[in-house]
């Protein structure tokens, strides 16, 4: 099953429109500038480290919008992009930067997407519980495992930070339950997430999200005030908003 299938697999209450709606708003910018942006608006940028040219960051781009428009495989992003990049004199990606690059951003289209439909006021007055769900796997990391299961209320300060993804290449969903779920599963509704925890395996963590990603990248409005923003980031959506489509990636210094 491919990554775009699994998730709506595991999340069939969102809508394609919902990814495509998060992932068209965001600006193509240079691995320099994104890593410049503090780490609360980086929800509003994308880039792919190791390219700095403003035409290929613009394909990465466009190839990933029409895989989460089309519903497409990881496979044919990667062939189509290696095509690209060879014609421009360029190596081509390697299966795990291809999976790595796919997953992480069409995770966290469809991640935001189904945040929107999870806190619509219909949803939430049914449904007010979030459950954290990890794969539970062997390629799992171990401080998402021990997320895995817990519950928090839906408009708990947990989800600024652990709401997926919450890493690189990260599988983890959430999903809403309402209290008639709860009481009958026997869950408990915990108020924070705990610092450390210890695996059924007997393994001990630290429970933080990995390094840049523990911000909430659907609290990032898709017509954001932009007083304060970085000021590239910020004309890059004024210029956006005169043109009706994402500007070209602005060139690293």
């Amino acid at each position: 099953m491919d990554d775009i299938e699994s998730i709506i697999t595991r999340n069939a209450d969102f809508t394609f429109e919902d990814a495509v709606r998060y992932f068209g708003e965001r600006v193509p910018v240079t691995a320099a500038q994104f890593y410049k942006i503090a780490e609360e608006y980086r929800g509003l940028a994308f880039t792919v480290s190791g390219y700095t040219s403003a035409q290929v960051l613009k394909k990465f781009y466009d190839e990933l919008l029409r895989a989460i428009e089309d519903g497409e495989t990881m496979e044919g992003f990667r062939e189509r992009m290696n095509s690209f990049l060879e014609e421009k004199g360029y190596e081509g990606i390697t299966p795990f930067q291809a999976d790595n690059i796919f997953r992480t951003n069409t995770q966290t289209a469809f991640q935001v997407g189904h945040y929107e439909q999870m806190t619509d006021p219909g949803v939430l007055k049914l449904r007010p519980y979030w459950q954290y769900d990890a794969v539970n796997d062997s390629h799992t990391r171990p401080s998402h495992l021990a997320m895995d299961g817990r519950v928090f209320q839906a408009d708990s300060p947990v989800w600024d930070t652990w709401y997926p993804p919450n890493g690189f290449r990260c599988r983890c969903t959430v999903r809403s339950l309402s209290k008639r779920q709860v009481e009958q599963m026997g869950l408990t509704v915990e108020e924070k997430a705990p610092d450390r925890a210890e695996l059924a395996d007997g393994r001990f963590t630290s429970v933080v999200p990995d390094l840049n990603f523990g911000t909430n990248p659907a609290k990032v409005r898709y017509t954001p005030d932009l007083t304060g923003y970085p000021e590239p980031l910020a004309n890059a959506y004024r210029k956006r908003g005169n043109s009706g489509r994402p500007p070209e990636p602005q060139k690293g210094p």
